[in-house]
């Protein structure tokens, strides 16, 4: 039957010449022959044939040879120039501006972005608060670029001017997450940072992120500050959440409940700083009709104490 048949036949046969390694030349025939609707083994057919020869070798280096004294080792972390010169919040504006003209998914787009990252390290808190009322615009496509760079600036002066934007409600619920969760990735934190944040945890609308982002942030900083219990701005974020344990983690309702484990969370991840709390989440831990989540979770809030302290005299009688 025709469907039997071989519809099409192809043949393809190359001669290279290689000398040295190198391939000097190369030609090639390609025959193909459709076979459907032919006649007594005819039917449309063609023939290609190709030929490569190598012209010439460039001996010569495409790089001039580094000297070794000119290399030297460094981290795999993004490097850039520090710029010389001030720089200025109109400046700084009229980057935003560049921003919400350049199309958002593009190398130009990137590279601003970047720069005002960068440049907002530079402005101190007084020339950022106007830099917000000028360039807190959204853009076409409702982007706020200042809103997206303020978390990678890590300055103290970025982060109180976020603190101002969440305390007065200027920024949308889920960019005011944003800004907490940033907290923790800041590299260098200081104590300015730490008092700024520091009220907000006082606030009956604080949120499980605000908790957390700014004990998280403590523990960065007294990770590199080994006295750091001593700070004042340390010592106020962890009176705030000792109040909030009071003696020994008495709840009264459900609500109150998920409060105190939020808590307990938030003071273990503050790590160094807690250790001034550990009686206190001992007795927490010790409170045989407290409830049990409770009581877990004061054990788990130990888990950055140092040992120091002395956790397994703390906790005696815990079963």
């Amino acid at each position: 039957s025709q469907s039997e048949q071989q519809v099409l036949s192809s043949e393809l046969e190359c001669v290279q010449s290689i000398k040295d390694g190198i391939l000097e030349e190369a030609k090639c025939t390609e025959s193909n022959r459709v076979a459907l609707f032919s006649h007594k083994g005819s039917g449309a057919g063609t023939q290609t044939q190709s030929a490569l020869k190598l012209l010439q070798v460039e001996t010569k280096t495409l790089y001039n040879k580094v000297d070794s004294k000119d290399l030297y080792v460094a981290s795999i972390l993004f490097e850039r120039e520090e710029t010389k010169r001030e720089i200025t919040g109109a400046e700084v504006t009229e980057l935003v501006w560049k921003l919400c003209l350049a199309h958002s998914a593009s190398y130009e787009t990137a590279d601003l972005f970047m720069t005002l990252v960068f440049e907002l390290r530079h402005l101190s808190l007084e020339a950022l608060r106007p830099l917000w009322q000028r360039s807190s615009f959204k853009c076409r496509d409702n982007w706020q670029p200042l809103i997206d760079a303020l978390p990678s600036c890590a300055t103290e002066a970025c982060v109180v001017l976020m603190k101002d934007l969440i305390a007065s409600g200027e920024v949308e619920e889920d960019k005011v997450e944003y800004f907490f969760w940033s907290f923790a990735f800041i590299p260098k934190p200081t104590s300015g940072m730490i008092e700024s944040l520091a009220p907000l945890l006082k606030s009956p609308r604080a949120s499980q992120s605000c908790f957390l982002g700014v004990t998280a942030l403590i523990h960065r900083f007294c990770s590199a500050h080994s006295s750091c219990d001593g700070v004042p701005a340390v010592q106020s974020v962890m009176g705030t959440l000792g109040k909030f344990l009071g003696g020994d983690c008495t709840v009264q309702d459900p609500e109150h409940l998920s409060k105190m484990q939020l808590v307990l969370k938030a003071i273990g991840n503050a790590g160094l700083a807690a250790a001034s709390l550990a009686p206190v989440l001992s007795s927490c831990a010790s409170q045989k009709s407290g409830p049990m989540e409770i009581r877990l979770a004061a054990i788990q809030a130990f888990r950055r104490i140092p040992c120091s302290v002395r956790v397994s005299d703390l906790l005696p009688e815990v079963t």
